[in-house]
């Protein structure tokens, strides 16, 4: 019973044992959670004004290029494909079939309107000829001798008739031939340059056949062909540039025909530039860019097209005001060559930004 007693006792005294430091761990697990709260609300605190601190010291040493806005005049152009062309550039070719017998001139040479420029074989038409004349001889001899006897009135007007019949014909005959003959000259049908002989002595030669060309470098002009969309607003006498890539060289001036029928092929109209006698370097065939100016404005604000940021909202600019970057919304017109028109938002005078734009925030302190 003694022995029973002392367990229970000492049982006793090691549960309240327990009991008592469950109960302070729970205190001190307590008190370190609000310490930890304190702590983090502390962090967040120091970094929140950190933070702050960062983005102002930033804003005072951010250095931005400025440029002063200037109105200007402000042109935008179509650009079109064009080649040189001229009326006076002619390919020609025989009007009658018949072989080269002969070659008057060489590439380069300058010949007269009229000019043989090449010979065919006429030997057929000659014997044609030669007989033809003989005829004609015998007949005019018939023939005045008839006139003769009728004049006396001797013989019938039947037997002066017939005679005169033949002689006339033969003249009509003779007349055929000599044009055949004439036909087997192949002239120049206008004054220039010879730029092409493409035949050879015995070669045959036939009626729409190429093989000579012959242009007039005092007539050239510009052909282009512009979409129909544009019908509107490209007229003759509009101011143009024409650039030619070959030779590096830039022509300003007007539009000498503007069409107004569109091709139904391939929904173009036609426009032309002619060129003065003094432009010596341009060519047949030579390729050009035509630039047509189809919008033109006096006190224009013209920007670099890159210092224009786009979001949802719209487009805008970053301007200086009292060293203070300022997003100034605006409207944008046409575009031209990396220069963009701006219709509103901006006016003359202002400081814009055009370098370091691309990280600014609005109100942030800037220096040039």
């Amino acid at each position: 019973m003694k022995n029973l007693l002392i367990v229970s006792l000492t049982a006793f005294a090691f549960a309240v044992s327990l009991s008592g430091c469950s109960s302070d761990k729970k205190a001190e697990l307590e008190n370190l959670k609000k310490d930890l709260a304190s702590t983090q609300d502390k962090i967040s605190e120091l970094e929140a004004e950190l933070a702050k601190s960062d983005t102002l010291s930033d804003s005072k040493s951010k250095i931005v290029v400025l440029d002063t806005i200037e109105t200007t005049f402000f042109k935008h152009y179509i650009d079109v494909q064009a080649k040189v062309d001229g009326d006076d550039n002619v390919t020609i070719s025989p009007e009658t079939m018949g072989t080269i017998s002969k070659i008057n001139v060489k590439p380069g040479q300058s010949v007269s309107k009229g000019t043989v420029l090449v010979k065919l074989d006429d030997q057929i038409y000659m014997k044609s000829l030669d007989e033809l004349q003989s005829n004609r001889d015998y007949l005019n001899m018939l023939y005045l001798k008839q006139k003769s006897l009728w004049d006396q009135k001797i013989g019938t007007e039947i037997q002066f008739l017939t005679a005169k019949n033949n002689l006339e014909s033969i003249d009509k005959k003779i007349a055929t031939v000599r044009q055949q003959l004439e036909m087997t000259k192949v002239k120049s049908p206008i004054t220039g340059t010879v730029d092409l002989v493409d035949v050879k002595i015995g070669q045959s030669f036939a009626p729409g056949m190429p093989g000579l060309r012959v242009v007039n470098f005092d007539n050239l002009k510009l052909q282009a062909e512009v979409a129909e969309s544009y019908i509107s607003k490209v007229n003759k006498g509009d101011e143009v540039e024409v650039y030619f890539p070959d030779i590096d060289k830039t022509i300003t001036t007007k539009l000498n025909y503007s069409g107004k029928v569109i091709d139904a092929l391939n929904r173009t109209f036609r426009v032309e530039v002619l060129f003065s006698s003094k432009e010596k370097l341009l060519h047949p065939n030579m390729v050009a860019v035509l630039r047509i100016a189809d919008y033109k404005k006096e006190n224009s604000i013209v920007l670099p097209i890159n210092l224009v940021q786009n979001t949802q909202e719209g487009s805008y600019v970053f301007v200086s005001e009292n060293n203070i970057a300022i997003k100034k919304v605006v409207t944008v017109g046409r575009n031209y060559k990396g220069q963009i028109e701006i219709l509103s938002g901006l006016k003359s005078g202002d400081l814009i930004i055009t370098q370091g734009y691309q990280e600014l925030v609005e109100g942030q302190s800037v220096k040039s």
